[in-house]
């Protein structure tokens, strides 16, 4: 089980915190968050930054039982 933390403009847009999922693959696991939440979109996941238990990931990245997931909205301004 991944345990995936949304952070920025994710959390507010979806009002989910933390979530656990099963993914093998980072790009498994914005799959399945497609699928958890209307409010959640493809595009929007593109987009974000993804850290593996403090590690900077990417979309390419592969997932073990166990790991935690956080996932950030691009910072945008002014």
């Amino acid at each position: 089980m991944i345990t995936v933390k949304l952070m920025g403009m994710l959390r507010l847009d979806s009002g989910i915190r933390e979530l656990k999922l099963e993914a093998d693959s980072v790009k498994k696991l914005f799959d399945a968050l497609v699928r958890q939440s209307d409010s959640i979109t493809p595009k929007k996941l593109d987009g974000c930054v993804v850290f593996i238990n403090g590690k900077q990931g990417s979309k390419r990245s592969k997932l073990v039982d166990g790991d935690e997931v956080i996932l950030m909205s691009p910072v945008a301004g002014g």
